[in-house]
């Protein structure tokens, strides 16, 4: 039974099933990494900083007022 033209068949042996498996891990691999980049940003994110460098972050977004920015800074320095 020929499966191809003139008896030609592009991947011999198990290198065809192999690397279909190994495409498929890969596609899996991305999409799980982007899943967790959306999912657990945040999480991720308060890791990294610590509150004092929350705080400097929202007061330069301009959330808290100068005094709140105060009065949260002596208080995580104690």
């Amino acid at each position: 039974m020929m499966w191809w033209w003139n008896g030609y068949w592009p991947m011999p042996g198990l290198f065809g099933p192999l690397m279909m498996i190994t495409v498929l891990a890969l596609c899996g691999a991305v999409m799980f990494f982007i899943m967790r980049g959306m999912m657990g940003g945040h999480e991720g994110r308060s890791k990294d900083h610590t509150a004092l460098d929350i705080l400097k972050e929202r007061f330069a977004r301009g959330e808290i007022t100068q005094t709140e920015y105060d009065e949260r800074r002596r208080l995580l320095e104690v």
